[in-house]
């Protein structure tokens, strides 16, 4: 352990909660690197070193003595909540920084954030990079997946030690430079909306067969580990088995009886709706997810639909095998939908805001580290290496075929859950979703003349080019007009 020795860190850590603390031993733990630490209160400092003397960390009392610390070009990661608190730590830093030197905010920033930081942050000659950081506590000590923005110039420098820390999926560490700016806290953002919708899955397959199979938690905890076998492969459903197979201490009960049904939220999936909203962008899955989790926050209201009718039929389940499998299809052919409406935003989102985001990188970094890592992302960097203009990934040959597969199971489980009075929000946006996508023609042409007629809006007809509004309050005739969709 060192204190305050001048210039000999190469890579420091502000904020040392738990997940900033995680990535200072992870960065200490890597050859080649020597880690700077400095906290807002030096108590959380002292606690890292007692705790782990074997890191070597140097640390600092002041911000002043962090920058001196930190060998040239500095380069020093931000672990401090997203909003206020991050801006005051960019301030504090760009006072002792100088040009050339790289700050980056590795918390859950909204992208926009990042970009008007960036913008600020240049014009003192410093670098800043939005850096998404995905694998929990867990990942910040083991290995994350990384998803830094940023110039190019500074990924030089941050690229070789982000490298060193992250994750490693078949040989290849799971880090790539996003894009400019806010690219990286965009497509973080993006990983966490359809973690959303993944999670949101998982809870409804499994409500689904504890209902209609009347198996305990730990039976069902049996199930997933076998789908964990297969195409389902993943963290998310490794985990499900873990959490279903936990026994409360206190009670005896599956721990899962134990927990309120009541899930909470930090803002990123909402984020990702409000910014597809913004987009044009159909994320159905992905928003259930969150509708999903907020309804599951309104006590009162639950509390005063209780006695609200349901089915008047009695659900039983004739063949409980047949059953799981078909929602275990069901499951996957959603899933599919939830990764092709998150990869659509990230297309999208580059578009408007000019990144260039390489997709089948993206879903290669996402195979190790991060939540919503899974076996079938190898699948989606093939679909974007064979055709890198793909317009929607579940057009993809594999994905295509995944979900023919499927699909009778899963118009099979949406209209069971539908019969049984059984909440089946993700599968059921997700079906339609597909439905909508490949049907010929769309009940829209009633929306847009329903709009014609009470707004003037216009419309297009299939038959023949140009714009054009029926004088609805006068003789009803047709006339060409100005687009005003």
């Amino acid at each position: 352990m060192a204190e305050n020795a001048h210039g000999t860190a190469n890579i420091g850590v502000v904020g040392l909660a738990v997940m900033g603390s995680n990535l200072a031993r992870n960065l200490a733990s890597r050859e080649g690197n020597t880690v700077a630490v400095f906290n807002r209160s030096y108590e959380k400092t002292e606690t890292l070193l007692s705790e782990h003397p074997e890191a070597g960390f140097v640390a600092s009392k002041t911000i002043e003595e962090f920058a001196a610390s930190l060998s040239t070009p500095r380069t020093a990661i931000i672990m401090v909540k997203a909003g206020a608190g991050t801006d005051a730590v960019i301030d504090q830093l760009t006072q002792v920084f100088e040009p050339g030197d790289i700050i980056v905010d590795g918390g859950n920033a909204l992208f926009t954030d990042t970009i008007r930081r960036e913008k600020a942050v240049r014009e003192t000659g410093i670098h800043f990079v939005g850096a998404g950081i995905s694998g929990g506590e867990e990942g910040a000590l083991n290995g994350p997946s990384i998803m830094p923005g940023g110039s190019a110039e500074s990924y030089e420098t941050l690229g070789p030690i982000l490298s060193s820390i992250a994750a490693v999926a078949e040989g290849e560490p799971c880090v790539t430079h996003v894009g400019t700016d806010g690219a990286g806290h965009f497509v973080k953002m993006i990983h966490n909306g359809i973690e959303y919708a993944d999670m949101q899955l998982i809870a409804e397959a499994y409500d689904l067969i504890r209902r209609g199979t009347g198996k305990s938690p730990a039976e069902i905890a049996d199930v997933f580990a076998e789908w964990n076998t297969g195409e389902l492969e993943s963290y998310l459903i490794e985990i499900t088995a873990e959490v279903l197979r936990q026994v409360d201490a206190e009670t005896g009960q599956p721990l899962v009886d134990v927990i309120l049904d009541q899930a909470g939220a930090k803002g990123t999936g909402a984020w990702t709706v409000q910014t597809a909203l913004d987009l044009g962008i159909p994320v159905s899955g992905i928003a259930e997810a969150v509708f999903a989790r907020s309804l599951s926050s309104k006590p009162a209201q639950r509390a005063a639909a209780t006695d609200l009718p349901g089915p008047s039929d009695a659900w039983t389940v004739d063949d409980p095998e047949t059953f799981i499998e078909d929602v275990r299809r069901a499951l996957y052919a959603s899933k599919i939908i939830a990764y092709s409406q998150g990869f659509d935003e990230i297309v999208a989102g580059a578009e408007q805001y000019g990144w260039n985001i390489r997709k089948g990188e993206i879903a290669k970094i996402w195979r190790g580290g991060c939540i919503i890592r899974a076996q079938f992302l190898n699948r989606i960097t093939e679909a974007y290496v064979d055709d890198a203009g793909l317009v929607a990934l579940v057009t993809a040959p594999y994905f295509r075929d995944a979900v023919a597969g499927a699909q009778d199971s899963w118009r099979r489980v949406v209209a069971t859950a539908a019969h049984a009075g059984i909440p089946a929000p993700a599968f059921s946006s997700s079906l339609s979703y597909y439905d909508g996508l490949r049907a010929d023609r769309l009940p829209a042409a009633l929306v847009q003349g329903q709009r014609d007629f009470f707004g003037a809006h216009t419309y297009k007809r299939v038959d023949k080019e140009g714009t054009f509004h029926t004088l609805w309050s006068g003789d009803r005739s047709e006339i060409s007009a100005v687009d005003t969709h």
